[in-house]
């Protein structure tokens, strides 16, 4: 796994998304929270315990548990991923100052909060097989309620081309809590013009 996001990449061929007209079912809202809120508490337990925890001993006492919107299924939303033609490579900003070179899988569309609105899936440049598409987003609370470098989703590719995005779901890279770690910038065409106000909060100044 790579340390500052998410992305495993294992011997699974990448399927090609054929058209369908169904996607990812809509979660059941009372069973949907109570998974998500077991989640987060197995997330916290892991940050306070492992020893490759990404929070530094010194302090994860002010910043554990992590802080999050409260779970609102509204912010679980339907996608359609547009494939890219030739998966453009170019270079993702960093936190170290050195780019990351990464891939466009596709543009993922969907409607949130009245809108039509679109973010890009990536992927380490010259990956083949693909099991998680990396999503990095930048929104209208960001550098306000949430980290100042955008938050991440991880989502698992489908056969259909149809997706859910649950910011519900979106997390801090490991930047946010110690800046021994590198963590990718989300570019410009991933920055959303609305408020986000759904998943993990920043932490609390150092």
């Amino acid at each position: 796994m790579i340390r500052h996001f998410k992305i495993a990449v294992v011997a699974l061929a990448f399927p090609v998304l054929a058209s369908c007209n169904s996607g990812p079912s809509a979660p059941d809202d009372s069973q949907y929270i109570e998974q998500l809120s077991t989640a987060r508490a197995v997330k916290d337990q892991a940050f306070r315990e492992a020893p490759d925890s990404p929070v530094p001993a010194d302090k994860r006492a002010k910043i554990l548990p992590l802080a999050y919107y409260a779970i609102d299924p509204s912010f679980a939303v339907p996608a359609v991923l547009r494939l890219s033609e030739e998966r453009p490579a170019f270079d993702m900003l960093t936190s170290s100052g050195e780019p990351r070179r990464m891939q466009l899988v596709g543009t993922l569309e969907f409607t949130l909060l009245g809108e039509t609105r679109s973010l890009g899936a990536f992927v380490p440049d010259g990956t083949e097989q693909i099991t998680s598409l990396f999503v990095p987003f930048a929104d209208q609370t960001t550098g306000k309620e949430t980290y100042a470098a955008g938050r991440y989703l991880d989502i698992d590719p489908t056969t259909t081309g149809y997706y859910t995005i649950d910011f519900n779901r979106a997390y801090n890279p490991y930047c946010a809590y110690s800046p021994t770690f590198e963590c990718p910038f989300p570019p410009a065409s991933n920055r959303l013009t609305t408020e986000v106000r759904a998943g993990e909060k920043a932490p609390p100044p150092a």
